[in-house]
């Protein structure tokens, strides 16, 4: 189980820590009654901590739940499709690269040796 304080240890939702401050501000010479920004402060952070806890209530277990297969699945076709996909394709370009290097070998070579040995002839 993880630690029920720091419930976000590697800072992954840091985009979604918003605050009244963050959103509303009022700048100089714009300011409204304290007490219509104390109780705008309250109703915003009630409303915004309400909402969530219910939404987790309602919500939360089932979506983490769906997640859970989600990775599950994901870590499912690594493991048993996409990996040895990818060593067979491996597999079969080493095959293919020695072809096309004995290929080359044999045709390109002696042309780029024999330009070799002419253009050697010219020297400075």
């Amino acid at each position: 189980m993880e630690d029920i304080l720091d419930r976000d240890p590697n800072n992954i939702n840091e985009h979604v820590k918003v605050s009244f401050e963050d959103v509303l501000a009022e700048p100089d010479g714009s300011h409204s009654y304290s007490c219509v920004w104390s109780f705008s402060y309250l109703c915003f952070d009630c409303g915004k901590g309400c909402l969530y806890k219910l939404l987790t209530l309602l919500c939360g277990i089932c979506i983490a739940m769906g997640w859970g297969c989600e990775f599950a699945w994901v870590t499912f076709t690594h493991i048993w499709i996409i990996t040895p996909c990818f060593k067979v394709m491996e597999l079969n370009c080493g095959c293919l690269q020695k072809i096309y290097g004995v290929c080359v070998h044999c045709a390109v070579g002696p042309c780029c040796e024999a330009f070799g040995l002419l253009f050697h002839a010219f020297r400075k």
